[in-house]
């Protein structure tokens, strides 16, 4: 490797991984209590340090600044994230399968941290907490490459979980942060074999792409979302409206907020005037952006909107702009969103057990909901605390990352002499 500074952050995380993994659980939740008290007491700084990044953030829509911007809220936030993983079981250590053979030998599958977990990450400074967090709490070291939009939030918040980490007696390398914002120090960590146990890429479709490819540690793909919401022939309109309006608005900038509603031909009529109501008229005569809705050559036959391309059914958006597309059958928006989804988050809304079972049973994301908002895919909402990001491959690890999909395992072996 011809960075030698990353290089020798890389050695020190190696090393620091292996104390940490040698914690107890106290000793880990001590730990992360006080880099979230930290957290609060340097709040100035981080908040500080943030407004020079929005400062001088150029070329990005408002809702990635959204991403972006921190206040004392999103802060006070951060830490509570880090204080509910403290109050997770630990995964370390337990037992997952156990046989005893014919020969006496007792065989052990015990879960075991992964080492060194590399996160490569654009612009939300959240993620530098949550990523921390999660890896010191099940066992291992982490490595952070923040985007350069995001770059002085991410060095005033390492600098307070570091303080933590100090205050606790654990060796602060546990968490560092590449100071080089330069695509080659991304491909070095891509490379970093001997380093990197885990690599995991956490942004837009080119980060994620450019490590799939390029990487030769292991890597775990996490996914763009383009999330559909399929809106069956017995739906609830009533609750279709809440449940669209919710993924689509509510915070349209992350991953598990919809792209695409599929409605079906026998309740186009009702819900589409509705949704137009809502989603255009009603959020303008509230001093809203409103949605932009982009049609398919049925739906611009009932509401107002601009014809949709076929490139409109494969774009994140990221934005207020949902692609509408009218659909005949259950089985017809499956094989859609089979076509064009990332495997991320897709919901149903339905009355009827049958389609939704269906639907559950054809549809091949990591999450997939029956009358609920996608928005729901993450982790402090499935209980895991927070996530190092959602995970839409299918080895080894999928849907929300918590602390249990950043262990390993290995085999234990007792015996009392055998050989073979």
């Amino acid at each position: 490797m011809q960075n030698v500074g990353l290089e020798n952050l890389l050695k020190n995380a190696k090393l620091a991984s292996r104390e940490v993994a040698e914690l107890n659980i106290d000793e880990i939740n001590n730990a992360l209590n006080l880099m979230a008290n930290e957290l609060i007491a340097q709040k100035e700084d981080i908040l500080r340090a943030n407004g020079v990044d929005m400062e001088s953030a150029e070329g990005i829509s408002t809702v990635m600044l959204d991403r972006l911007k921190l206040n004392s809220k999103r802060i006070d936030d951060m830490a509570e994230g880090i204080r509910q993983v403290a109050l997770l079981p630990s995964p370390v250590g337990s037992v997952l399968e156990r046989v005893e053979r014919p020969n006496g030998l007792v065989i052990e599958k015990v879960s075991v941290p992964m080492g060194v977990i590399a996160i490569i990450y654009e612009s939300r400074p959240n993620v530098t907490a949550d990523a921390a967090s999660l890896a010191i709490k099940s066992g291992n070291a982490c490595v952070l490459k923040s985007g350069k939009e995001a770059i002085n939030s991410a060095k005033a918040i390492v600098k307070a979980l570091k303080s933590g980490l100090k205050r606790a007696g654990v060796n602060e390398n546990a968490v560092s942060l590449v100071d080089d914002v330069t695509r080659q120090s991304a491909n070095d960590l891509m490379r970093a074999n001997g380093y990197v146990d885990l690599l995991i890429p956490r942004g837009g479709k080119g980060l994620i792409k450019a490590c799939v490819e390029n990487a030769t540690v292991p890597c775990l793909e996490t996914g763009t979302g383009i999330c559909h919401v399929y809106v069956d022939e017995f739906a609830d309109t009533h609750k279709a409206v809440k449940i669209i309006e919710n993924a689509k608005t509510s915070r349209p900038s992350v991953c598990n907020a919809m792209e695409v509603c599929l409605v079906h031909s026998a309740v186009a009529d009702k819900l589409l005037p509705e949704l137009e109501k809502v989603l255009v008229k009603g959020r303008e005569n509230n001093g809203l952006k409103p949605v932009e809705l982009r049609l398919c050559d049925r739906s611009i036959k009932i509401i107002n909107g601009v014809i949709a391309n076929e490139q409109d059914y494969d774009t994140e958006f990221l934005d207020y702009i949902m692609a509408v597309k009218v659909v005949d059958s259950v089985s017809e928006a499956i094989a859609h969103i089979l076509e064009h989804s990332t495997h991320h988050s897709e919901a149903i809304i339905t009355e009827n057990e049958q389609n939704a079972n269906a639907f559950t049973a054809g549809v091949d994301s990591s999450a997939v909901y029956v009358n609920a908002s996608t928005r729901f895919t993450d982790g402090g909402e499935f209980g895991l605390g927070c996530e190092m990001g959602i995970s839409t491959q299918k080895l080894h690890a999928r849907g929300p990352l918590g602390i249990r999909e950043l262990t390993t395992y290995k085999y234990v072996i007792k015996g009392e002499g055998q050989i073979r």
